[in-house]
């Protein structure tokens, strides 16, 4: 007979679910919220990477003193976890830097809806690993793939620069997640966190330094909006992704990808005045609606999978 928990145990484990699911909403609402806030940085004259270098470097320095402050022996690492950190930050770093660069040339809405296409590509990448790809991943992958075709357009110009950028963070993102599931799955969230960004970091000041280091004071906008991304957007976002998956698991903050998506698209038409065709609603509709049963799918491969390792 399977145990049954007392009313205050459920009362406590019901708060802990409301409060985790608070949570990853904040950090899906934060999430949502620098697409628009880099491209209105862009629109201002701010180099892409320039943004990303000093979005990072703040981020990575509230990090690192938020843990030496509150747990410094989250600071330490093995040489496995150091090393899967690094490849997972090189990962998500290049893909940072091809997503904001694509939103020089295209709206911030229509890239977070092809950004959203990226839990299509996990599911790629899972099948390698030997999970089955069955006729509903197809009809999956054919919902993303018509809803690009519809949202790209079928006739007219396409900047196929900006799609390539888009498209090449759609692959590295997942290629992260999947590597801290694959080999960090017992590591601590906020020092993996910590040093995939500051990897991040580097990858980003790297880039910056080989295309000549030119510096332009961004002004007080353009810092403002800067701080915005990596205070709000990345480093209260990624505390409040830590409480959350803590608290829900890692499975149910991925159910709420669509979400930032739709959010993103809402703040891009407010306060950046993008439109888009009926069309394009429609093929980012049907983008949405592939990017949730992806995330249910996932979410039942990574509950199967922990009921076998506590078997």
């Amino acid at each position: 007979m399977a145990p049954t928990l007392s009313a205050s145990a459920l009362t406590s484990a019901r708060r802990t679910a409301w409060f985790g699911w608070t949570m990853a909403l904040l950090s899906t609402a934060a999430f949502s919220l620098a697409p628009p806030a880099g491209k209105a940085a862009i629109i201002l004259g701010m180099d892409p990477t320039t943004l990303i270098a000093l979005r990072l470097a703040i981020t990575a320095a509230l990090l690192g003193m938020t843990i030496a402050a509150l747990s410094p022996q989250r600071l330490r690492i093995d040489r496995r976890g150091a090393w899967v950190c690094i490849a997972s930050g090189l990962a998500n770093g290049v893909g940072m830097l091809m997503f904001f660069t694509s939103l020089t040339r295209m709206h911030a809405s229509i890239a977070s809806m092809i950004f959203s296409l990226s839990p299509l590509v996990a599911l790629t990448l899972l099948a390698l690993r030997g999970e089955k790809f069955t006729y509903r991943n197809l009809i999956r992958l054919a919902l993303g793939v018509g809803g690009v075709y519809l949202l790209i357009g079928p006739v007219g110009q396409v900047d196929w620069l900006g799609m390539f950028l888009a498209f090449g963070a759609v692959v590295t993102a997942p290629l992260q997640l999947l590597l801290m599931q694959w080999y960090l799955q017992d590591a601590d969230p906020m020092t993996v966190t910590f040093y995939s960004v500051v990897t991040m970091a580097i990858v980003a000041a790297g880039w910056w330094l080989w295309q000549g280091a030119e510096w332009h004071d961004p002004g007080w906008q353009g810092w403002l909006l800067v701080g915005a991304m990596a205070v709000v957007s990345t480093y209260l976002s990624r505390l409040a992704l830590f409480v959350a998956v803590l608290g829900i698991g890692g499975g149910q903050v991925s159910l709420l990808a669509p979400l930032e998506t739709l959010l993103t698209v809402i703040w891009s038409v407010l306060f950046l005045s993008e439109r888009l065709t009926a069309r394009q609603w429609v093929g980012g509709g049907l983008i949405l609606i592939s990017a949730l049963l992806v995330a249910r799918r996932m979410l039942r491969v990574q509950w199967r999978r922990g009921a076998k390792r506590g078997a």
